[in-house]
């Protein structure tokens, strides 16, 4: 059984004297960044050359270099960038510059465990994932409580990279939370599997299918948008308070009833091997390899754009744009343009 560490667990003096550089100052870069510096460390930032953050990041107090000088200057070096700009920023920018004893850090596996970074062997790699937004890790931190992380050891040159992780987690709030001990393999497989199978490209794939299937019986749009799109937020958030068991405390018999039945009329054992031939090609590299082609490059990124504009004119985007000015309470910009 894995272990949970909390509060008591880490040591946020180990930080001291420990000049921590954020590289990318996005969703969750500006959360760390900020975080941190109010729990009282060191913190410099790393942009590239035009960035449009470079002038935000400085109105809110850092000193902002290239990603090459802040990671020269740097004892502890979180990249916080997309996923398939790491390699070459790494490369270009971050290994030069390492030196013995430095940290490593990343939010997220993909890039150590798929062999694209490969780093020296007199440095500590280690991993902090908050398990939430960009937004939500530094609301909750300000609220003075926090999002729970995982952390990850890959590798271990001082003796201490466990302890300085988990007092970075203090420093980000994560440890008020709860940080959850695991492996770059791990966090990695199953944070891609999670996110395609079902938080994504599930979720996503079953409201617009019964969206469709309403509209295509003859419902009006609006209606299938509410009872397939709008409604599955409502129910979330009732299993994201009390789970399973309180969702259906919370709905109708009817409702009820109906889960019972029709779930496993939808998700069948067809649609668990489909799931385990998802997990599969994560596993073997499969997915890691398409990605990267098709966002190289070479690739242009031809394939993800064209995907990505065939679903912006799915009808459910149509209908909920003029569904979702009736709500009183809706501020969609503010996630996007935040």
């Amino acid at each position: 059984m894995a272990k949970i560490y909390y509060q008591e667990d880490c040591n946020l003096s180990v930080l001291e004297g420990q000049k921590i550089a954020i590289i990318g100052y996005g969703s969750q870069g500006h959360a760390h960044a900020l975080n941190l510096k109010e729990s009282g460390c060191d913190v410099i930032i790393g942009l590239y050359e035009g960035s449009k953050s470079w002038a935000k990041a400085e109105a809110q107090g850092f000193q902002v270099y290239t990603a090459a000088e802040a990671a020269k200057q740097a004892d502890i070096i979180m990249v916080l960038i997309n996923d398939e700009l790491q390699a070459d920023m790494y490369k270009n920018d971050i290994e030069p510059n390492l030196e013995e004893g430095n940290m490593l850090m990343f939010a997220h596996g993909f890039n150590i465990h798929f062999g694209c970074i490969t780093p020296p062997k007199n440095v500590d790699v280690t991993m902090i994932a908050p398990k939430g937004p960009g937004h939500t890790v530094r609301s909750e931190y300000e609220a003075g409580k926090g999002v729970p992380c995982l952390v990850a050891v890959e590798q271990d040159a001082s003796g201490k990279a466990l302890d300085k992780a988990l007092a970075y987690a203090l420093g980000i709030g994560g440890a008020r939370a709860g940080v959850l001990e695991t492996t770059f393999r791990t966090e990695t497989e199953t944070d891609l599997f999670g996110e395609q199978a079902v938080l994504c490209g599930g979720v996503c794939a079953l409201m617009q299918a019964g969206f469709e299937t309403l509209v295509e019986a003859g419902y009006d749009a609006r209606n299938a948008y509410f009872e397939c799109i709008h409604e599955m937020k409502l129910i979330v958030d009732l299993i994201y308070q009390s789970g399973f068991s309180g969702m259906r405390y919370s709905i109708s018999n009817t409702a009820e009833y109906g889960d019972y039945i029709t779930g496993p009329k939808i998700i069948t054992e067809d649609t668990k091997k489909a799931m385990k031939k998802i997990l599969s090609d994560i596993q073997d590299g499969t997915f890691a390899k398409e990605f990267l082609v098709d966002m190289s490059p070479a690739g242009r990124q031809v394939h993800f754009k064209a995907m990505r504009k065939r679903a912006t004119e799915h009808p459910a985007e149509v209908t909920g744009e003029e569904v979702r000015k009736l709500y009183s309470w809706s501020d969609e910009d503010k996630l996007i343009n935040n």
